[in-house]
């Protein structure tokens, strides 16, 4: 039998804006876009909770985080790693 390959997961880089909850992080995802009509760049926010199994992320560190399964209501992505610690 031929192998299955297994789906690319989706990952992502983004800023760690909270860390209160145990083994849990919520990641913001910055992007500029361009206005389709009026050309100016909007930012678009985009937030994702993800797994911490250590707890070691701090706000302001810029992580990637890959898509997983599900692991609680609102929980379906985990951290990869953490690019930058915050200054």
């Amino acid at each position: 039998m031929e192998e299955i390959k297994r789906n690319l997961r989706k990952e992502r880089i983004g800023v760690v804006t909270s860390n209160k909850m145990d083994k849990s992080i919520v990641v913001a995802e910055v992007k500029k876009i361009k206005h389709p009509m009026y050309g100016k760049y909007v930012t678009k926010t985009k937030k994702y909770v993800a797994h911490d199994e250590t707890n070691n992320c701090n706000e302001g560190d810029t992580v990637k985080i890959m898509e997983t399964r599900p692991l609680s209501k609102t929980k379906c992505w985990r951290l990869v790693e953490i690019i930058e610690r915050a200054k």
